[in-house]
């Protein structure tokens, strides 16, 4: 199976410009809360003193939206947000997006950078000091019983996994090396209906040790630790038209 995706490159020929905009997770958060088609906010673009000036506001009603907290009742995420201007820096970057059926299309190229900061206000810093209080509450809690607990959980029976193991390992046994031949034998046999393999079928294949597999295949095959065939194996080249002693000795008889 290939890795490769067709691109629509539509937004080349449009030429089109886009901003690469770095945000608060907590703006993103807001915005996800927007109804599909609501407005998230304004931005409003103008010059002082010769330098252009970027600011984001957001919309009034997404201020409001899980304001309410057990802490601060008045709570509220800032509604301005000043963006601070970096330069592409000779970096070629562009921006892509992936529909609902796995299209990938180029929206355009970042002619500009940006980053989205708040005004440091009394809301923002309520709103960094809830959220460094719940960044240092632990996770598990200590509690002290009145009482000493009695109730002690017994297995009542064993699982259906651990059952359909032991069977299974009762019927093979214990697995014991045989001769290299025999094993290179078998694998060229099991490749020649399939070109991957995971180690846990060959091991399946050959009823042989994993530490002695995993030694022969380093020989002659290749281990695929990335793409389409991950975590699997396959023959090096100069083995894929190898044939086994029987086979040599049956062509020979011919």
């Amino acid at each position: 199976m290939s890795d490769h995706r067709e691109v629509n490159l539509t937004g080349v020929k449009q030429n089109k410009g886009v901003w690469l905009v770095k945000v608060p997770k907590y703006l993103s958060q807001q915005w996800d809360k927007a109804t599909e088609k609501g407005e998230v906010g304004k931005i409003t673009i103008g010059k002082k003193q010769g330098k252009t000036e970027v600011c984001f506001s957001l919309n009034e009603e997404l201020t409001a939206l899980g304001a309410v907290d057990e802490i601060n009742g008045t709570l509220q995420v800032p509604k301005d947000h000043p963006f601070n201007m970096h330069t592409v820096g000779g970096q070629t970057l562009a921006v892509f997006s992936q529909s609902d059926t796995d299209e990938i299309s180029l929206e355009g190229m970042v002619v500009h950078r940006a980053e989205c900061r708040p005004v440091v206000s009394d809301n923002y810093m309520k709103l960094k000091k809830l959220q460094i209080k719940r960044s240092t509450k632990p996770q598990r809690l200590s509690q002290q019983l009145e009482r000493a607990v009695t109730t002690v959980f017994k297995p009542v029976a064993n699982h259906d996994f651990n059952l359909e193991y032991e069977k299974k390992k009762k019927s093979e046994g214990k697995m014991v090396r045989a001769e290299r031949q025999v094993v290179l034998d078998m694998l060229f046999s099991a490749f020649e209906k399939h070109q991957y393999y995971n180690i846990k079928d060959l091991v399946d294949i050959t009823k042989q040790p994993v530490t002695y597999l995993k030694e022969i295949m380093r020989e002659i095959g290749t281990y695929n630790s990335k793409g389409a065939h991950k975590s699997t194996w396959e023959l090096k080249p100069e083995y894929r038209h190898y044939r086994s002693a029987g086979e040599e000795e049956e062509m020979e008889t011919a």
